[in-house]
């Protein structure tokens, strides 16, 4: 069976924010993007782990008087809590690896051996896949 390469969307292509970004910055890119959820990356190129708008959400509400737009200038985004990260296939797992993760995800991080972040596979890939897949039936 084929490696998982086949649905991969580049990193290059993948619209992601780094460990060291502010919460500020964050929202800008998710908001540009319009996504509601992103993987981080380190400064290494590591994957970290996936951030959604739910998390910025409840971090920015769990403070009682709320933060301003300038104050999450100074907000590491180390400090909000992730409810879950997407789990990662490695960049060689079989394609059937990968379909439990996305029933259970929107996209699916793709690592190599030493877990640096290459790209993702979007559950609509996969989908449309196994679509394809079941015409040839």
């Amino acid at each position: 069976m084929r490696n998982v390469l086949l649905f991969l969307t580049p990193k290059s292509t993948v619209a992601y924010l780094q460990s060291n970004f502010t919460v500020r910055q964050a929202i800008e890119k998710m908001k540009f993007h319009r996504y509601s959820s992103v993987p981080i990356i380190d400064e290494n190129g590591k994957y970290v782990g996936t951030i959604t708008e739910g998390d910025i959400f409840w971090f920015i509400n769990s403070n009682d008087e709320g933060f301003t737009t300038y104050e999450l200038e100074d907000v590491p985004l180390s400090q909000v809590p992730r409810r879950r990260d997407n789990d990662a296939v490695n960049a060689m797992a079989n394609i059937s690896d990968l379909f439990n993760m996305a029933i259970n995800q929107n996209f699916v991080p793709v690592v190599d051996d030493s877990n640096t972040f290459i790209g993702i596979i979007t559950r609509k890939k996969v989908i449309e896949y196994l679509i394809q897949e079941s015409k040839k039936d």
